[in-house]
């Protein structure tokens, strides 16, 4: 991997977010906010927090109740777990999907930054076959793209909570920073 080609596409991706939340009309932000709005807060691109894993699938896909910021329980499959390292310990996230038929991974994670310099709730990742799959089944499991949910954004959203078991030892600083708000509201 090139990490120059890498770098500049998460600060391609990066803008792109941030013009869809000054500009665009499914923002999360409200519409005061957006004229002073000047971009979200991350941490700089770090290559060491992106890694190419394999997904080892769980036999039996558990059904998890995972509670959300307005006390609504959502069902989520137990679909598999990531195994990395960082600093030489290992760490695990569990990948959820919306049923056992979708593709699409859900990875919410907490952190020794959640609370601090990242939301308290936790920051989410999705993966997808076409874009974060390698032709050998590895999946590209890149925290640099950690994102906020939008109830980080607005109490207009309900977003789920992270389930203890995803709730890492060590500090990701990588993605995505607390929003600060000029609202009552952040």
């Amino acid at each position: 991997m090139e990490v120059d080609k890498w770098t500049k596409q998460i600060q391609t991706e990066r803008q792109q977010k941030d013009d869809l939340f000054k500009m665009g009309y499914q923002s999360p932000i409200s519409f005061e906010e957006r004229e002073d709005f000047k971009g979200l807060d991350y941490y700089p691109p770090d290559i060491r927090y992106r890694f190419e894993l394999e997904l080892v699938q769980h036999s039996k896909m558990d059904i998890l109740e995972i509670e959300d910021t307005k006390g609504n329980v959502r069902n989520l499959v137990r679909y598999g777990e990531f195994r990395f390292n960082i600093a030489g310990v290992e760490y695990r996230l569990q990948g959820y999907k919306s049923n056992r038929k979708d593709e699409r991974l859900f990875i919410p994670f907490r952190d020794l930054t959640s609370g601090k310099d990242t939301y308290g709730a936790g920051r989410y990742l999705d993966l997808e076959p076409g874009r974060d799959q390698m032709p050998g089944g590895e999946w590209v499991l890149d925290l640099n793209k950690a994102y906020n949910p939008w109830c980080a954004y607005s109490e207009n959203y309900a977003c789920p909570f992270t389930p203890p078991e995803n709730w890492l030892k060590v500090e990701i600083r990588a993605g995505e920073k607390n929003y600060t708000s000029k609202s009552e509201y952040a």
